[in-house]
């Protein structure tokens, strides 16, 4: 079983979340790669005490990065939008 704090990395503050906040009442998480929507939902409205109207996640690719004379590749990382209710 895991827990809220495992699911929920990080919150995603950028430009663009910053805009979606403001406009729409949606936030922005790093999640676990293997957290489905529920369980989203669940940590979400279990830490921050709010009511969750939608959760949208998306796979974001890790990059190909030159490290010197080798190739990299960053890890695959899982992004979450949730929109909360007025």
């Amino acid at each position: 079983m895991r827990t809220e704090y495992e699911i929920i990395k990080r919150p995603l503050v950028t430009e663009k979340f910053t805009n979606l906040t403001s406009d729409t009442n949606t936030y922005g998480f790093e999640v676990l790669k293997d957290a489905n929507k529920l369980d989203i939902k669940k940590a979400v409205e279990k830490l921050f005490k709010v009511k969750v109207l939608r959760v949208r996640t998306e796979i974001v690719r890790g990059k190909i990065k030159r490290i010197r004379r080798n190739m990299g590749k960053r890890s695959n990382w899982k992004k979450a939008f949730v929109k909360l209710t007025p």
